[in-house]
């Protein structure tokens, strides 16, 4: 397995994904990886650049021992360009996406102690959207989801975004949409739920690229003690996170243009990583770290390249577990063929 290669100034703070495992059961894109029990649960996505046609099998990755099965579970949803949550620490639900045919708003539900899939039905007071796909569902608590994203069928979508309300029973197996509001036109954008700075910090749930702007947008807030649902502490990664953006020039401006990156909360931090460039005629997929700092007022972006061309990444997961960002998966510098390898996050301070 290669070693990492550290991007950042000589003799400066650095970075690098550090390979720790490699299995072709992980090799896809624009799949759901979710950290649920210390394990991640990755579903479905798309195995080959060009492929019309979803998977539908779930795989069960442990970092601890850097070992991936497959999981046998019957009546398992082919889907791709969805997104994922786990609810009451046993349920991991599936939302939207494309299944081959046509854009999702329905809710597939695995039961990870019965190791079955179960299609949630919706409630009668449901008002689901036209169709998600490449859209984001950021947990605000145990069976509340804030979704995201540009709606519409197969032929025709809206010029603009979409906020909705996903209330999830899992005694009663149902769903249920509330529209919230509207956004800027975005797809393959991501989301990351921070709290604001002062003294009595809310949370704020912040939309970052999908769309030729680098403007993030603001797509909740809440007040003190609203939100209870936390990212994982991740100390040392986030003292780590600290040390590097205070070796760079922050910017007002972020990525332009960015879509079908990662993006993962440490701390007062998004992460953001890779993605297909917009505003590029060629060498579409990048490799870039950005890192949003919500520290103080105004928020401020930096921006650390990385010359290692094999790091290139869309469609990929980052996820955080044990004081570390794992990098998962996405489609390479070809934009066709899947990685199936797993890195580590690692800052040299």
């Amino acid at each position: 397995m290669a070693a990492a290669v550290p991007s950042g100034r000589a003799g400066g703070p650095s970075w690098a994904w550090r390979p720790v495992a490699r299995d072709e059961l992980l090799a896809r894109a624009f799949y759901s990886c979710t950290e649920l029990r210390g394990r991640f649960y990755l579903v479905g996505g798309l195995l080959a650049g060009g492929a019309r046609e979803p998977s539908s099998d779930t795989v069960i990755f442990d970092p601890t021992g850097g070992q991936a099965v497959r999981l046998e579970a019957p009546g398992g949803p082919p889907r791709s360009h969805h997104d994922a949550a786990p609810v009451g620490g046993r349920w991991l639900c599936v939302v939207g996406g494309w299944d081959g045919s046509r854009r999702l708003t329905t809710v597939a539900a695995l039961d990870t102690e019965r190791r079955e899939w179960e299609a949630w039905t919706a409630t009668s007071g449901n008002c689901p959207p036209a169709g998600l796909s490449s859209h984001t569902c950021t947990l605000l608590s145990d069976g509340e989801l804030r979704v995201a994203g540009r709606e519409g069928g197969v032929r025709t979508q809206r010029r603009y975004g979409s906020i909705y309300t996903l209330k999830l029973n899992p005694g009663a197996r149902t769903y249920c949409y509330k529209e919230e509001g509207h956004t800027v036109s975005r797809s393959g954008h991501c989301a990351a739920l921070l709290q604001t700075p002062g003294p009595h910090p809310g949370h704020q749930l912040l939309l970052f690229g999908g769309c030729n702007s680098a403007e993030p947008e603001v797509a909740g807030r809440w007040n003190h003690g609203k939100i209870k649902e936390e990212s994982p502490a991740a100390p040392r990664l986030t003292e780590q996170l600290a040390k590097l953006v205070s070796s760079g020039q922050g910017s007002r401006q972020g990525p332009q243009g960015l879509r079908h990156h990662s993006c993962s909360v440490v701390g007062p931090f998004a992460v953001l990583f890779g993605g297909e460039s917009l505003t590029k005629a060629r060498d579409t997929i990048c490799n870039d770290l950005y890192i949003y700092d919500t520290r103080k007022s105004p928020s401020l972006w930096f921006h650390f390249p990385c010359g290692d061309r094999g790091l290139k990444r869309m469609g990929h997961r980052t996820c955080l577990w044990n004081d570390q960002l794992y990098l998962v998966g996405g489609f390479g510098e070809d934009g066709k063929t899947a990685s199936p390898q797993v890195c580590i996050l690692d800052l040299f301070i």
